[in-house]
């Protein structure tokens, strides 16, 4: 596929004047929803990011919240243009920002708390200053339940937990949260970070946004880094990080019915720690395994 033969819907004005100019694409590793692909064109790189699978999310929404989170301070990729690839693809084309960050230490996790913090607190309401065609709210909303647990109804040994989890904890939407916060998606180039995939960026409850990317660092890097990370989250919420327990068993049983779908990797050392949380969080046992 070549840039020329996507009918863009926006695009950089640079960028479209030289988008028939020789250029290479090479694949990334691709995620859960979409191909990406790297970008080198006259001496820029830049990523493709090619909706190819299941998910179908409103690409205009996510290139018109990079713009505002770029204007708010956000350290996001920049949005280029946003399309339509000859298959009936939405495609992203956004600056490229470096690898997935790889090595952990207290100080990127330390890092990873503000930035999260940052995120939550930016405004989910419309802005009175944006363009007259962008007056839809460019946040989503959804049900989180539908949105995070698409297939529970087909496990009813985990299907009322989820509920009853939901009563207790009183999830709430008055938050931009981004849905997905994890090593995964931190992108690192000459010291400079960068938060990538935006496609779970909706108004939502930050204490589960949170708990998600604990757990995500607790199972893939160790307790003892997710330990750290929670107790700077913690310390930057202050006393509005409660209920913990109840996030992080919501957190374990969306990893658990992801895992039945075979959608996580996992392996023995992944599973222990897995396992560890549901012994010691009172809303779950391991038989959930």
């Amino acid at each position: 596929m070549q840039l020329s033969s996507i009918r863009w819907v926006q695009l950089d004005e640079v960028l479209r004047q030289g988008i028939g100019q020789k250029h290479r694409m090479i694949p990334l590793k691709p995620g859960m929803e979409a191909d990406v692909m790297r970008v080198e064109l006259n001496d820029q790189l830049y990523v493709l990011k090619i909706w190819n699978k299941e998910s179908r999310p409103d690409i205009e929404k996510q290139y018109q919240l990079l713009q505002e989170l770029i204007l708010s301070g956000i350290q996001v990729s920049r949005p280029y243009g946003w399309g339509i690839d000859p298959y009936q693809n939405q495609v992203l084309l956004t600056s490229y920002d470096g690898a997935p960050v790889v090595q952990l230490d207290q100080s990127i996790l330390r890092r990873m708390s503000q930035t999260l913090k940052e995120i939550h607190q930016h405004p989910v309401n419309i802005k009175e200053s944006q363009m007259e065609h962008s007056k839809q709210n460019y946040i989503p909303r959804y049900n989180f339940a539908d949105y995070f647990f698409p297939q529970v109804a087909k496990h009813q040994d985990i299907h009322h937990i989820v509920y009853d989890l939901m009563k207790r904890v009183k999830i709430r939407q008055d938050h931009f949260i981004h849905g997905d916060y994890n090593l995964g998606n931190i992108v690192e180039l000459n010291g400079k970070y960068t938060i990538i995939d935006w496609t779970n960026g909706q108004c939502g409850d930050p204490r589960y946004d949170a708990a998600w990317s604990v757990f995500l660092i607790t199972i893939y890097n160790g307790e003892e880094f997710g330990s750290f990370y929670q107790a700077e989250l913690r310390a930057l919420a202050g006393d509005t990080q409660d209920e913990e327990e109840g996030f992080e068993a919501l957190a374990w049983l969306r990893w658990v019915l992801l895992s039945r779908e075979g959608h996580v990797p996992r392996n023995s050392e992944v599973m222990r720690r897995v396992l560890n949380i549901a012994v010691r969080n009172p809303y779950l046992h391991a038989d959930l395994l």
